[in-house]
């Protein structure tokens, strides 16, 4: 039991009303019907890490990595919660994704709500599809020499996504329309893809990370940029590839 409550998060920053940490892939934000065997959230974690309630205010799925911002009292949590709701708060991510991404482009694909079986019984199962809007540059491109699908050879792009909207899975379903779906997603991407790289290149996690935040200050107003490193995983494929100098 003291293991658990001894296990710390990387501050990525700290003050009196926020707390921003890196959250690692595979981590839920917070306790889940969906992933009832789980027993580490990183609320809890850094609930015991600050030594108060914290309060999250967005979602970062368990398989994402990168910034996740907690605020430190319901006020607070009021306040830059809106910001969100609004769309004032802008989030970067890196992605690796399958093929030869366009060099950029403005995804505005309307997406159904994805309603979980088991804790979305009772919703409606009928709610009309939300705008949903990602713009997207590619950074770079590695072409490997080896057959994984029908092609003698197999692409792969290095993507920066910035989300304009909060939907459920929005860069993994909006990378999935446009056929360039993220390595290691098991739900929207291709098995044959993520299990070479889980293999061969040791990355099982899905390669997408929220790298930076950016946020108006609930109390002094100004202007929050919050960046969190790659983790091991994405940092030895950068290398790898050699994608250091597109970052």
């Amino acid at each position: 039991m003291q293991e658990e409550t001894s296990e710390t998060l990387e501050i990525l920053y700290q003050d009196e009303s926020l707390v921003a940490v890196n959250k690692p892939s595979g981590l839920l934000v917070h306790r889940s019907m969906i992933d009832r065997s789980e027993t580490r959230f990183a609320l809890q974690i850094v609930r015991n890490q600050v030594g108060q309630h914290v309060y999250p205010l967005h979602r970062l799925d368990k398989p994402t990595s990168g910034v996740l911002l907690f605020a430190l009292s319901p006020e607070i949590a009021r306040i830059a919660g809106k910001q969100f709701e609004e769309g004032l708060v802008k989030k970067t991510y890196l992605a690796v994704v399958r093929g030869y991404a366009p060099e950029s482009g403005v995804i505005d694909h309307p997406l159904k709500e994805e309603l979980d079986k088991m804790t979305d019984r009772k919703a409606r199962q009928d709610k009309p599809a939300q705008e949903a809007v990602t713009a997207y540059e590619r950074l770079a491109t590695v072409e490997l020499p080896l057959a994984i699908e029908r092609y003698p050879t197999s692409r792969y792009s290095l993507v920066k996504a910035w989300p304009k909207t909060g939907r459920k899975h929005q860069i993994r379903r909006h990378m999935k329309h446009i056929a360039h779906p993220i390595i290691g997603d098991a739900k929207h991407g291709k098995g044959v893809h993520n299990r070479y790289f889980a293999e061969h290149f040791a990355a099982g996690r899905l390669l997408l990370a929220c790298t930076e935040m950016e946020i108006t200050h609930p109390v002094s107003g100004e202007r929050l940029v919050l960046s969190a490193p790659l983790d091991s995983v994405f940092t030895h494929l950068i290398h790898r590839f050699g994608w250091e100098e597109s970052l």
